[in-house]
């Protein structure tokens, strides 16, 4: 069964978004998957769970956080 993850994470530049998308291509078992600049989220499908699109992150350096959580900060 497919969900949708979605994560915040500092999309700087360019060459941080081909480095995140590179990453999150390796993950077994998505479907699809966006990055929105504005917002600095990217947006995973698939048989994938939070942890598992966090994990891959942190795994090129970048600090990802769940978006829910990122907004019940504010």
């Amino acid at each position: 069964m497919a969900s949708v993850v979605e994560v915040k994470v500092g999309l700087h530049c360019d060459d941080c978004i081909k480095k995140i998308l590179k990453a999150i291509k390796k993950i077994e078992d998505i479907e699809s998957y966006n990055v929105d600049t504005k917002l600095n989220k990217v947006i995973v499908t698939g048989n994938v769970t939070t942890e598992e699109v966090i994990k891959v992150l942190q795994k090129i350096g970048k600090n990802a956080t769940s978006w829910e959580d990122s907004q019940n900060n504010n």
